[in-house]
């Protein structure tokens, strides 16, 4: 495998997670009442989709293809999302559980690519960029969490 095939293809995981997760928050302003946290959803999403534009850039500037859609795996997680607050009437901590347990999934996943150390820089300094946001978003869902609670 070529060494810019490998890197698109490592980009291209985290472009689905992305995807994954803009949804993910999407479907979680559907799913609460509170006015403070459709907003710090909207932001979240927002800043996937930024993360998304410029991960596709990446791989387009290395002459591949990026992906264009979500895993399956993340559509389940949205789709248990969904069902769990049916269950649970909506309950806005429950779904803020599930917002951190995606997040800490993403940031595993940021985690074991930058361990790689064959990356370009311009890549290496726009995954920690990525990371820190999702870490920091980790940490305000944590104080949403404990608000609701």
């Amino acid at each position: 495998m070529k060494y810019t095939e490998e890197i698109s293809n490592k980009l291209n995981e985290l472009l689905e997670k992305n995807y994954d997760a803009e949804k993910g928050y999407i479907n979680a302003i559907n799913n609460v009442a509170s006015s403070d946290l459709k907003m710090f959803f909207k932001r979240r999403a927002t800043e996937r989709s930024e993360f998304a534009k410029e991960l596709r850039t990446e791989i387009l500037q290395y002459g591949e293809i990026p992906t264009d859609s979500g895993s399956f795996k993340g559509t389940m997680h949205r789709n248990w999302m969904t069902l769990k607050s049916t269950f649970t009437s909506n309950d806005e901590e429950a779904i803020l559980e599930e917002a951190i347990k995606g997040e800490k999934a993403s940031l595993e996943e940021y985690n074991e690519i930058l361990k790689e150390r064959n990356l370009p820089p311009s890549i290496d300094s726009l995954l920690i960029k990525h990371k820190n946001a999702i870490q920091a978003a980790i940490n305000t869902e944590k104080v949403h969490e404990e608000l609701v609670s």
